[in-house]
Formats: C-alpha cells, structure tokens, sequence
C-alpha cells in the first residue's frame, strides 16, 4: 500500500479546523473492532503517557487535542481510547483534553498528572561553541528550533502508529530521560529524549513503521532524522555519523537510518533517541517492550 506523503511542516490548523480535519480521517486504518492494541505503558507523569478512555466504539471515533496538538485515537477492543503525550513542563495537578467527538458537542476529558522529580545530570562538553552559542550561533538555533518544532508537530491522520517500538541501535540504554542537564557546569533544559551509547558506525534503524519527514545537520542535535509514525507520534535520532535516508522515505521496522555518530553537541558517541506524541517529548522507554 502507498501511503501519502507529508512535508514536516505540514500542521493541520488548531481550533475548528483541526478537530474537523482529524474526525474526517481518524477512521482509516483503524484496528478491526474486538481487538486490544499493544498500547504504551502508562505513566500519568510530566513526560509521561495517559491513557483516555473515550467511551464505547458504537460510533465514530471523534479527535482529541491536548496542549493545541492532536493525540492518537484508535478503537482497542469494544472502546475509543486517547493515547496523550504528557509535556515534560506539565505542572502536577487536573488537566483537560478536548475530545471532539463523531457527533455532538466538544467535551472535556480530564485526567490528573501526578509529580516526578528527575535527577541532575553534569556533563564536560569540550567544544565551548555548545555551551555558550556565537550570536551567528544563535540565530542559527533559533531557526533550527522551528524547523524541529515543525517536524515535532507533524500530523498525518492517515496513518496508524505502532506503539510498541524496537530499540533502534544496539547498546547500552541510559535512564537519562527528564534528567536537569548541566553542561560545563551551566544549567540547560531537561533531557528529552533517551540515550544509547554505541560505537561510531553502529546501524541506526526505525522503531517502527512510518515517513522520513526530515534530515539535516543541527547545532545541537548534529545529523538528525524524523520518523513520522503516524497521528502525533514522531521519532527524532540524533548526533548521527551517517544518514542514509532522505525526506519522504517510507521506512519498515529495521529499515536503516544511518550510523552512530557523535556529531553536535555531544560527549562521545551514542544515538539521543526522541519519542513526541501530540507534540510532547515522552519517555521512549515506555514504547519499548522490557
């Protein structure tokens, strides 16, 4: 089958049109009715996944927004379920998404984000370029930044994800995810992805199916590449030696993406492996099957 092609920044507008747009195409794909979905593990935690409950699936599957980004809804079992990427930033306490649904009125479905305090980590980065940018530097980051942003926040309705991801690079995984960053002693944002320590030159492959949505060479991220699974749920590999996919690639579980590398900002070679859904960067570890 050939699936439609997006460009990373393609972005289905908010409001009206982006719960008109998802309920439209929410429906292609769907897993047959009866049967459950492998499903992430559930953490209701700033960086964390909830699990929505969208009642009965006697009817359409409507859309759901969170944080102005549309979340994956597909049917598992006799049910409509929300799979909500929680943001790392997500204050403890009630939330709300917004669950516009096949008929009737938009509505409130809320759930509560309980505390997670992560721990500090102190890295030694020895190019001082990553730790204190040129003003060229800068404004570099900050186009970079959108273009990452685009890529984040793309959303292709037709498009099912697979939730349960395959490791994309042998090695050894860190609990690095959510960790407070101090870079040559300076604070920096928290961790949002997780890394894979590997030789350079160690395949890189895709955690499950999806579209290349873009490839480039970041300030920060060093060789990069986007996987866009499908509905909201992204993957970002960074700091590659090798890329070995280009935009519009539609890539299987295991399809090469390049090599391990330790380009960008980075203190030796490793994969920095990002999950987003709805936008939110997510912990990968509750994709992968322990």
């Amino acid at each position: 089958m050939r699936h439609r092609r997006t460009s990373p920044r393609s972005r289905i507008p908010h409001a009206a049109g982006l719960f008109a747009a998802l309920t439209a195409l929410a429906a292609v794909l769907l897993p047959a009715p009866g049967r459950a979905l492998d499903l992430p593990r559930e953490s209701r935690v700033p960086g964390g996944i909830a699990i929505l409950d969208l009642g009965a699936a006697d009817g359409p599957p409507g859309s759901v927004v969170f944080n102005g980004h549309g979340a994956p809804v597909l049917r598992n079992g006799a049910t409509w379920v929300a799979v909500v990427g929680i943001p790392l930033d997500t204050a403890p306490g009630k939330h709300a998404a917004t669950l516009q649904p096949g008929r009737g009125n938009p509505s409130k479905v809320e759930f509560t984000v309980t505390d997670k305090r992560y721990e500090e980590q102190r890295l030694t980065v020895k190019n001082q370029r990553h730790v204190e940018p040129s003003k060229e530097d800068l404004e570099r980051i900050e186009r970079e930044r959108k273009r990452i942003d685009a890529a984040l926040g793309n959303f292709d309705a037709e498009r099912v994800p697979q939730f349960v991801l395959r490791a994309p690079v042998d090695g050894r995984r860190s609990s690095s995810f959510g960790l407070r960053r101090f870079f040559n002693d300076q604070p920096r944002n928290p961790h949002t992805g997780m890394d894979i320590a590997a030789p350079t030159g160690t395949p890189i492959v895709s955690p499950a199916p999806g579209v290349v949505t873009d490839t480039g060479d970041y300030f920060f991220n060093g060789n990069t590449v986007f996987v866009d699974h499908g509905q909201g749920m992204v993957t970002m590999h960074c700091h590659l030696s090798r890329i070995d996919v280009k935009p519009g690639d539609a890539v299987a579980t295991g399809t090469p993406l390049g090599l391990v590398g330790a380009t960008g900002r980075v203190t030796g070679p490793h994969l920095h492996w990002g999950v987003a859904v709805n936008r939110a960067m997510v912990d990968p570890a509750l994709f992968l099957q322990e």
